[in-house]
């Protein structure tokens, strides 16, 4: 306990001194969080699975409507921000400077894990497997497999819902959502997705039972919930 209020005193200086998001530094690495040996491989490039996805992506290359490419493309973006829409008009960042600089860390960390197991597993993504595809999203190189973008959406998604448990469904339909447009974008297989929600579940679970976690999760529901009335 006197370990937790300690830390508790930290983030509160931190929270008075912001910290560029690109700086924040992660709650977890690869080296806490192997998801190695915690996912399975993506599917093969010459697998029945693999084609079915890519079926799929050409498919909602032709049926995706305006405001679904316009979905998309917003959600490149990654912070939490993007759950404003769920949230309400007072989740905003300059109200809340604690929370922000909080959810920099946990958006840090999906990388921070994340891209060592891209870098080893290197699956392609659709517009690198088939010209056909023509993603109408950012570009991204980077390994497929899995999403970074549908890690730090769910990841985001649970800690979130946990601050705010009275706005839970509609949070994870949010996190749920963001994952799926990547698919809608054509910049991910439906693996790389499915591997993402299982990826940020598993961060989740470790990070928060970090007591340094804890601490500043608890400096920053306590602002979130007040901004919000709750």
């Amino acid at each position: 306990m006197r370990t937790i209020l300690i830390a508790a005193f930290t983030a509160v200086a931190l929270a008075c001194s912001p910290v560029h998001a690109d700086e924040a530094k992660p709650f977890a690495t690869a080296k806490t969080v192997d998801l190695l040996t915690l996912l399975k491989p993506p599917p093969a490039n010459d697998s029945a699975q693999t084609r079915a996805e890519l079926a799929e992506v050409l498919t909602l290359q032709v049926t995706r409507t305006p405001d679904m490419e316009a979905q998309a493309q917003a959600d490149v973006e990654e912070n939490v921000w993007r759950f404003a829409n769920v949230m309400g008009p007072a989740f905003k960042q300059e109200a809340l400077p604690a929370f922000s600089s909080f959810f920099d860390r946990v958006v840090a960390t999906e990388g921070a894990v994340v891209d060592p197991a891209k870098d080893v597993w290197k699956r392609p993504r659709p517009h690198q497997y088939s010209q056909l595809v023509k993603p109408a999203v950012k570009i991204s190189n980077s390994g497929a497999y899995p999403s970074g973008h549908t890690t730090v959406g769910t990841l985001m998604g649970i800690v979130l819902s946990n601050m705010v448990p009275e706005k839970r469904p509609e949070i994870m339909a949010r996190a749920w959502a963001y994952g799926e447009n990547r698919v809608i974008g054509g910049i991910h297989f439906r693996a790389d997705i499915e591997a993402g929600r299982i990826a940020g579940t598993v961060i989740a679970a470790n990070i928060m039972a970090q007591p340094e976690f804890q601490a500043e999760y608890a400096v920053a529901k306590a602002e979130l919930r007040k901004a919000l009335g709750l």
